[in-house]
């Protein structure tokens, strides 16, 4: 199996390949399709809520699609898929990697790609600026497909807005049968979201999902785990057989909200998606360890002065005294949460609380720190992904007996 990245679509290169349109229905994972000028963009928020919403931050993350793939049935052993990227580029630091693409095969990660081309948004973060320069499409090229037929997956960078052009392959393409797996809706911050994990396939969320046999929709907004009102409602909405829902690290780096608003917005979104699902279980999850915010209130903010070999450093910009007024800090937000789930699940037996700590704590973090203080490396993400797969759907777990052995039909 190999894999090969262009920047441009040739017809040369597809003369003899198929196309077939790109659809909603081979997409797994968005909640939204928008219909561009160039094809297909997948968003992870519904149109109604973007609507309510004008923030930069939580645009961009939302139109990142993370744990967003291409699923079909297929007997080709060549596949073409054009795609224009926009990719993030920040001033003064080193340029980012490439997304990457991962191809699954019945169940089994195959091959990985990348693409060149296409848009960069740079990002000055001293004067709190961006502009996106424009650029040509890409494509992305994976060969020697085994024969036969098989279900093929293609996950999308978590990392960059991609837009789906042209699908073509050397045998027809059709929608893929159901594995009968439970669906997964997960919210989070930027660790849901993919930060720094290898691939897409390798976010903690997938694979949390695939060692639990589940079907993830992944709503985890880098920056934007805010308890928003939408995002309730687009989860409510979302048609779902288990819920998690990560809540503490961003309204601590953003400084959002005092503990007065933070209890009854807890208590609003939790009751917000129990209108659309009464009686799934719905397990809360407490921040991971994250030592600049332990006791120490927001904002964070970028540590300039304390660059590491071009890696950016964040620290705390709170003074813990203001604890005193009500600032959040991740320990106070784990004792909260802990005493309203208490208090709902005398009521509501299907819901449940994991401690972030027990995914990532602090003998993790002497382990495998944090690179910049708030987000964790690729091994970072196995370690949280292994152990919730483990803690929730392994035996006496919040999604215990739901899922199905991963690549099972």
């Amino acid at each position: 199996m190999t894999s090969q990245h262009d920047d441009t679509a040739g017809p040369a290169a597809s003369a003899d390949l198929l196309a077939t349109p790109l659809t909603e229905e081979l997409l797994r994972g968005a909640l939204d399709v928008e219909r561009t000028t160039h094809g297909l963009l997948p968003h992870r928020l519904p149109a109604r809520a973007r609507a309510q919403f004008s923030d930069p931050q939580l645009s961009l993350a939302e139109s990142q699609p993370s744990g967003v793939r291409l699923v079909f049935r297929t007997r080709a052993t060549t596949i073409e898929l054009d795609t224009l990227r926009t990719k993030m580029a920040y001033v003064g630091a080193p340029e980012r990697p490439d997304g990457i693409y991962d191809l699954v095969v019945d169940g089994q990660l195959t091959a990985q790609a990348s693409t060149d081309g296409g848009n960069v948004l740079l990002v000055d973060m001293v004067k709190g600026s961006a502009e996106t320069k424009p650029g040509p499409l890409g494509t992305v090229r994976f060969v020697g497909l085994p024969e036969g037929a098989k279900d093929v997956e293609i996950w999308l960078p978590y990392n960059e807005i991609t837009q789906l052009v042209a699908l073509r392959t050397d045998a027809p393409v059709e929608p893929p049968p159901s594995r009968g797996a439970p669906v997964w809706l997960h919210h989070g911050s930027s660790i849901s979201h993919g930060s720094n994990a290898a691939s897409p396939t390798t976010t903690w969320p997938a694979l949390a999902a695939s060692l639990g046999g589940a079907e993830l929709v992944n709503l985890g907004l880098g920056g934007s785990a805010l308890l928003d009102p939408f995002t309730a409602r687009a989860m409510r909405d979302t048609p779902a057989d288990l819920i998690s829902v990560k809540i503490g690290l961003n309204l601590v780096n953003a400084d959002l909200m005092r503990l007065r608003a933070f209890t009854p917005a807890v208590h609003g979104f939790l009751d917000t998606i129990r209108e659309g699902h009464p009686t799934a279980p719905l397990l809360v999850i407490s921040p991971v360890i994250c030592p600049i915010h332990e006791d120490a209130p927001g904002p964070s903010v970028p540590d300039f002065e304390n660059l590491s070999a071009g890696q950016l450093q964040f620290k705390a910009a709170g003074d813990p005294a203001e604890r005193a007024t009500g600032k959040l800090t991740l320990n106070v937000i784990r004792e909260e949460l802990a005493r309203i789930v208490r208090q709902r699940a005398a009521g509501d037996p299907r819901l449940f609380l994991l401690d972030g700590r027990d995914l990532y704590g602090e003998a993790d973090f002497a382990e495998l720190p944090l690179p910049d203080q708030l987000h964790p490396n690729a091994a970072t993400h196995r370690r949280i992904g292994e152990r919730f797969a483990a803690l929730a759907f392994g035996r006496g777990g919040a999604f215990a007996g739901t899922g199905r052995p991963a690549g099972t039909a």
